[in-house]
């Protein structure tokens, strides 16, 4: 989806050189890492982002009034801060730093499954789902009668949009849902979904672990209850993540996961919480992390997101062109408008063989069903090789990547 945005033409070759795991060789040839989908390589400015916390104020937050505590917490919070002004939130204590994406979908599930969610209630999700986003669902569903209901995917995997209303009833409570499918790269249209959410007073609840790191995102303009990412999807660290819940959610949810850090006061007959970002966050949080999140929002911005979806989107478009003349492959969810991510098979192989051949080449790919077996299963496949894209990628690494697919089908047959 090239984006109408004014941007600056993105020098890759120039990018590269700040990623130092890209110099290395894999099997004797140098690596092509198409595995974005699955964790982003991280720039030097990460790295040692995460090396100055812990070589000059390694400490822990918040509670302590000594100098390296109170570096420490400066440095947290400040971290927020460039987060909440990247992400277009005013108010910085609506973003609370999770473990990860998984991590930020039970919270909202645990939290929602306290206090709104009654038994025999109804949860609307994409056929196209990450597990993350199925099974926090699954498990209040099986414990509280719920009901889960998929909206169902065209001929060309896309979402039906005209079914989503047949789907609702008085007791559909909420819509959780996908930015962008982690398998077939497709775009859901959020204001279509928010449009229907609106007209029936559901929750929304928006996965954006795989848009945050191809599309800018302006949570203020989206205007959703939740939404979640992953740091490591957009070349943070790893163990990190983010929910930003609205105004509402802020002072309404309960909080399901306590710990010291959560509270004001407690004795053994109650506790009284911290109001804001830090009654979601118990214990000692991934301090290293929140820095380092920050320092890959900060690169991302000096790149800038039209510039990498632009890039992004050239290579996905020249890739699956290049892919749709090899007569033995079959790409799913064919679309000029897609983020980062291509899913193929290459016809009667088993994806895991594709994928170990590349590897002989020095190209990472990821074969599976890349925690989306009831997408799988409509599909009627056992899982898909999936090339996922990040700004550093280029269309050199594309041209050999299909010259290597060439020879690997050969191989095969």
């Amino acid at each position: 989806m090239l984006s109408t945005a004014k941007y600056k033409t993105l020098d890759a070759e120039r990018i590269r050189q700040d990623f130092p795991i890209l110099k290395r060789k894999v099997n004797n040839v140098p690596l092509i890492y198409f595995d974005n989908g699955a964790t982003s390589q991280k720039p030097e400015q990460v790295i040692n982002a995460i090396t100055t916390y812990y070589q000059n104020f390694n400490a822990n937050i918040h509670r302590g009034v000594h100098a390296l505590s109170r570096e420490a917490t400066e440095a947290f919070e400040q971290a927020r801060k460039t987060i909440a002004d990247y992400f277009n939130v005013q108010n910085d204590q609506q973003l609370i730093f999770t473990a990860g994406t998984t991590d930020s979908l039970n919270i909202i599930a645990g939290g929602l499954g306290r206090s709104i969610l009654k038994p025999g209630d109804e949860i609307l999700l994409s056929s196209y789902e990450h597990h993350s986003n199925i099974l926090p669902w699954q498990i209040w569903a099986e414990d509280h009668q719920g009901v889960i209901k998929a909206i169902p995917l065209k001929k060309n995997q896309s979402l039906d949009y005209d079914k989503i209303e047949d789907l609702i009833t008085t007791k559909t409570k909420l819509i959780s849902i996908t930015h962008v499918s982690n398998t077939l790269g497709l775009v859901t249209d959020l204001e279509k979904i928010k449009e229907i959410a609106k007209k029936h007073n559901l929750i929304v609840v928006v996965d954006g672990a795989q848009s945050v790191p191809h599309m800018k995102v302006d949570l203020k303009e989206l205007d959703v209850d939740f939404f979640v990412c992953s740091a490591h999807k957009m070349y943070g660290p790893t163990g990190t993540g983010l929910l930003y819940m609205s105004e509402k959610w802020l002072k309404k949810l309960p909080v399901s996961k306590p710990g010291g850090g959560t509270i004001k006061t407690v004795s053994f007959s109650k506790a009284e919480y911290a109001e804001g970002a830090l009654r979601f966050e118990p214990g000692t949080p991934n301090i290293e992390g929140v820095i380092g999140f920050a320092e890959a929002v900060k690169y991302i911005q000096k790149i800038g997101i039209d510039s990498i979806h632009h890039h992004e989107s050239e290579l996905v478009n020249y890739a699956q062109d290049k892919l749709t003349q090899i007569p033995e492959v079959e790409v799913y969810g064919l679309s000029s408008e897609k983020a980062g991510v291509i899913s193929f098979n290459v016809k009667k192989q088993h994806p895991f063989d594709v994928g170990t051949l590349l590897d002989k080449f020095g190209i990472a790919v990821r074969t599976g069903h890349h925690c989306t077996q009831p997408l799988m299963e409509i599909l009627g496949v056992p899982g898909t090789v999936r090339i996922s894209f990040g700004m550093y990628n280029t269309k050199a690494e594309v041209d050999f990547f299909i010259e290597k697919l060439r020879k690997t089908i050969s191989m095969l047959q």
